[in-house]
């Protein structure tokens, strides 16, 4: 009989699997486009249920951006923060609540990812609402895209992006930093959370390019969480930042000269 350790792994990697495939299947099906910006109020049954109950549109939306948020995250996140998962693991081996313990350390981590895509997907929505309400900003909508992207490309230069990196690439040492074992529930929670902080520190400008490039793209989620798995993941990881900032300063410039050379 396999021992508890050996299937870790094994149930990690079904985990993230079964993400990707729920996100292919519902990006496949007719329901692609509430993954992206479309208004989930449109949807059968939610979209009557907004409309007979005050209020019920925004947090109903809320909601579901949220489950879809941490759907993504499950897919493009877990596997980078895997050497923290199995750090803990093994530091907790000896304990009876090690399963409680993990889940609690998993938890803290999807909730500080959660709270990052509520504040982004709002930030989305104001900024939808703006240009769809201004005739200049919808016409020049390109801008907003190339500005995110050059935002990405010039963050990956920054010296706070490099000591988030260092706090995800060293899971043991953050582990020892953080956790104590005394309160053992509420450490292991806040323990999720602030590598959680640290993950996004180091991602968040790269998972803003979901929003420049639509936040339903398959494509572009597996491009981007290979990315950040190979920087957190990988002793060449650190080489990636540099020529990955320049192509995306670059792409950047040339969204600007091409609508500038069709003006």
């Amino acid at each position: 009989m396999l021992r508890r350790s050996q299937l870790f792994a094994p149930l990690f990697v079904a985990l993230t699997t079964s993400a990707w495939i729920a996100l292919w299947m519902w990006d496949a099906g007719p329901y692609a486009r509430y993954l992206r910006h479309a208004s989930w109020a449109e949807l059968p049954l939610v979209g009557a249920l907004c409309r007979a109950v005050p209020g019920a549109g925004l947090s109903l939306a809320a909601l579901l951006h949220s489950l879809a948020w941490l759907l993504m995250i499950a897919a493009m996140m877990l596997p980078t923060a895997f050497p923290l998962f199995d750090t803990f693991r093994r530091m907790t081996s000896g304990r009876e609540n090690q399963g409680t313990l993990m889940a609690l350390l998993i938890g803290g981590y999807a909730t500080a990812w959660a709270l990052f895509g509520l504040a982004a997907h709002g930030f989305d929505a104001v900024l939808h609402r703006v240009v769809d309400q201004s005739p200049s900003l919808f016409g020049d909508g390109w801008l907003i895209g190339a500005a995110i992207i050059a935002l990405a490309g010039a963050y990956q230069f920054s010296s706070l992006k490099h000591r988030c990196l260092d706090k995800c690439r060293s899971p043991l040492m953050f582990i020892s930093e953080h956790w104590r074992g005394r309160s053992a529930r509420r450490e292991s929670f806040l323990l999720g959370i602030g590598h959680g902080a640290f993950c996004i520190g180091c991602c968040w400008a790269l998972m803003l390019l979901m929003f420049a490039v639509g936040t339903g793209s398959i494509g572009w989620m597996l491009a981007l969480g290979a990315i950040m798995a190979a920087e957190k993941n990988f002793r060449w990881g650190r080489s990636i930042g540099t020529p990955l900032g320049v192509g995306l300063i670059a792409w950047s410039g040339w969204i600007v000269l091409q609508h500038v050379v069709t003006a």
